[in-house]
């Protein structure tokens, strides 16, 4: 049976910016197709903000990064929608990590029953499943 993982902001970046970052089995987990892979609205949300305050820089405007990018033909990933119970379990995590665009993936991270596909210490803080997707960690 096969797992199913949430992919966390910078997962999800440097697997079309920075491949190399990501540790070998974790590039061969996000090609594999057997494997159930997830992609929250808030990361998407997250991009576009960050893109727009200067603080990430993008190729092109985030409508056209994304329309590129989401469905990458070697990978099956679904759109994860934001739920009114994902925010209401955000509101309610320990205060360990501020960013609410990293509550929210903690929260449908929980709530799923995911594996959360991080390079993120901070997350290590909560109950969740976690795999590291960095080559440093």
């Amino acid at each position: 049976m096969a797992s199913e993982f949430l992919l966390d902001t910078y997962v999800w970046l440097w697997m079309h910016q920075n491949p190399d970052k990501l540790s070998q089995s974790v590039r061969e987990l996000l090609e594999d197709r057997h494997q159930a892979l997830y992609f929250s609205v808030a990361s998407v949300w997250e991009i576009a903000i960050k893109y727009e305050l200067g603080k990430l820089p993008l190729p092109e405007i985030p409508e056209v990064y994304f329309s590129h990018r989401l469905y990458p033909p070697n990978m099956a990933i679904t759109i994860l929608p934001i739920e009114f119970s994902h925010v209401l379990r955000a509101s309610t995590l320990p205060a360990h990590h501020r960013d609410p665009f990293d509550r929210i993936l903690i929260a449908q991270a929980q709530l799923e029953n995911f594996t959360l596909l991080t390079v993120d210490s901070q997350f290590k803080m909560y109950d969740l499943n976690l795999l590291w997707a960095n080559k440093a960690m």
